[in-house]
């Protein structure tokens, strides 16, 4: 049975950006943050981070890292009851100056590649999906898997993600 997804973008949605987080000490979650994880669990939508990680190309910090601060994160947020699904992230940049990782990659964003990754491992109901970013990469992203795109432009995560759950009325209700 397909079931409704929430796709979040990472750095500047669930966690403050000042700028390759990659050390759980810096990890400062946004406002809301992981109540909106939990609002989501909650609504029954799968819940699923897309996150470029160039700091990995870039040489700032290796895959190690990322995937060990998605498993404190995971850790953290079981803490309250919530759960994130499934955590994606691209390494890659093509002008990146670790050569493994120099690349132009589907899974980058805008290019939907994490997105369509998920997809087909997850019974998503797209129609009903959306992801949330803070930049135009990442409603580029969601467009071009067939996912509505929000746009978090800061505040309380939780209040956005709360309303944009809240069942839509049609025409004469």
């Amino acid at each position: 049975m397909k079931r409704p997804a929430i796709f979040f973008d990472r750095d500047g949605v669930l966690n403050e950006d000042d700028g390759y987080v990659y050390e759980i000490t810096r990890l400062k979650w946004i406002d809301g943050a992981r109540e909106a994880v939990k609002a989501a669990n909650d609504a029954g939508y799968l819940v699923f981070v897309v996150t470029n990680q160039s700091g990995v190309a870039r040489g700032f910090f290796e895959e190690q890292h990322v995937q060990a601060l998605h498993a404190w994160m995971a850790a953290d947020l079981a803490t309250i009851g919530a759960r994130i699904d499934a955590f994606e992230y691209c390494p890659d940049h093509p002008d990146a100056v670790i050569e493994r990782y120099r690349k132009v990659s589907p899974r980058r964003k805008p290019a939907p590649g994490m997105i369509t990754d998920l997809l087909a491992r997850f019974p998503v109901d797209l129609s009903r999906s959306i992801l949330i970013g803070d930049k135009a990469s990442d409603l580029e992203a969601a467009r071009a898997a067939g996912v509505q795109g929000i746009l978090f432009a800061g505040g309380n995560l939780a209040h956005l993600v709360k309303s944009a759950l809240q069942p839509r009325s049609s025409i004469g209700d």
